[in-house]
């Protein structure tokens, strides 16, 4: 883990962050797996904490002592499985027809978890949204070559992946706009804006922070960015209601609003809380909020002083950037879904939905990084991610032996109460020995003002 670690801070340009107290057993059973699952979910996270202290020490020229429980960790990405309700149950994850299925001539994976993306799918391949849709679903895919079903689905705005090898992912367009690209980029617009807040407490005190992102990657990163002590406003379209799992998850520690952007007065008032932020996460599609005027070179002309972190599925040059995707899509067309699996005959999956969670702790590292830059020079830089590097930093990391050494684990010791009944995982990692923790308790989606505190 210390190399990955190394390799992630020289990244994002942390060169002399400290070192990281790792406690708990390097590679925790529950994260189990053919590729590196445990170093890079511990390396991920560390690399946050790391880049908080170094925030910490260019705003106040003290660098709080960062330490962090592995066993924590893999309670951490493994939260929105073990959030639970009330009545002490889980939330279901995936909507029946998110799955795999076997086609003529492998696997595909889909994706309709939303409802728009259900009836999209459905109509690909000419069928009506009923509650019986699995079977002529079924069918319909097995009747068809692999990537066929992949290009139906995309052409419908569903979303339907076929399952490739590493080898032949890198081989396509998708895979070879990532491949050399960094795992956390930096762009630097040409603006020095001084960061004006004063510090306080934890890393980001006072700082605030814009979150239009959803499903887990971005939710991850800000509220993590909370944790640290950001103020930060989750800003959601009221024609597209979240989850229920993730009108829970993903706004934890932060305040959660609903605003029509699409019209004047919503266009406005967007625009006038990311002139206020610190920091505008965006986890949308590349082009997709042209319109609103908040892609990145947009809110760099009007916005000159907010740092823009992007995040995507697939990056943000070549064919694949403009289509949608999640972590599960990631995981089989990039290729951990066969370097995973049990059998060589059907496609496995992680553990955890990592892509998704070491995404979400480096959105905040590169974040956290670009905000020390800022404070250091007054410096503007803008950061990207996206879940297909991620998958290719994973993958880099080869196969091998995952052998924990046998401690007993247990998410209950890193769980808390939420508010409200609820119960969920704890931030993970300590600073100056104290833990942290999270802010905007009980979590209430889209029940705020549209303002900053």
């Amino acid at each position: 883990m210390d190399a990955l670690l190394a390799d992630v801070l020289t990244g994002l340009g942390v060169v002399d962050g400290g070192a990281v107290e790792l406690t708990g057993d390097p590679r925790p059973h529950v994260l189990r797996s053919p590729l590196d699952v445990s170093g890079c979910a511990v390396a991920s996270v560390a690399a946050c904490l790391t880049a908080a202290a170094e925030l910490a020490h260019v705003r106040t020229g003290r660098r709080p002592e960062v330490a962090l429980d592995t066993g924590h960790v893999a309670a951490a990405v493994l939260g929105e499985a073990l959030l639970r309700d009330p009545n002490g149950q889980a939330i279901a994850g995936f909507a029946p027809l998110s799955r795999l299925w076997p086609a003529a001539d492998g696997w595909v994976r889909t994706h309709a978890n939303y409802p728009w993306h259900r009836a999209a799918l459905l109509d690909a391949f000419g069928l009506p949204d009923r509650g019986d849709a699995e079977t002529p679903l079924a069918e319909a895919i097995a009747a068809l070559p692999a990537l066929e079903v992949e290009r139906r689905a995309y052409d419908a705005g569903g979303l339907a992946v076929a399952a490739r090898t590493a080898s032949e992912w890198c081989r396509s367009d998708g895979g070879g706009a990532v491949a050399d690209v960094p795992l956390v980029t930096f762009d630097e617009p040409g603006a020095r804006v001084p960061l004006g807040a004063a510090p306080g407490a934890l890393p980001a005190s006072g700082l605030r922070v814009l979150d239009l992102t959803r499903v887990i990657a971005g939710p991850v990163g800000t509220r993590m960015l909370a944790a640290l002590g950001a103020d930060v406003l989750r800003v959601d379209p009221p024609h597209r209601p979240e989850l229920p799992l993730h009108a829970v998850d993903g706004v934890i520690g932060k305040a959660s609003t609903a605003l029509e952007a699409t019209e004047d007065s919503g266009q406005r008032l967007l625009h006038a809380l990311a002139d206020q932020a610190d920091v505008l996460v965006t986890g949308y599609r590349p082009g997709a909020l042209r319109a609103l005027g908040l892609e990145p070179e947009q809110v760099a002309e009007r916005h000159p002083g907010t740092v823009v972190v992007t995040l995507s599925a697939w990056g943000t040059s070549g064919p694949w950037a403009t289509r949608r995707g999640f972590d599960s899509l990631v995981q089989v067309a990039s290729g951990i879904g066969w370097a995973t699996s049990a059998d060589g005959d059907r496609p496995g999956a992680l553990p955890c939905q990592l892509l998704d969670h070491a995404t979400g702790y480096l959105v905040a590292a590169g974040a956290l990084a670009a905000l020390a830059e800022r404070a250091r020079t007054g410096r503007i830089r803008h950061v990207r991610l996206s879940l297909a590097r991620t998958a290719r930093w994973l993958l880099d990391q080869g196969l091998h032996d995952d052998v924990a050494d046998g401690r007993r684990w247990d998410p209950d010791g890193y769980r808390i109460p939420l508010g409200g009944g609820w119960t969920g995982i704890a931030p993970p990692g300590r600073l100056d020995g104290a833990p942290l923790r999270w802010p905007h308790l009980p979590p209430r989606y889209a029940r705020a003002i549209p303002a900053w505190p």
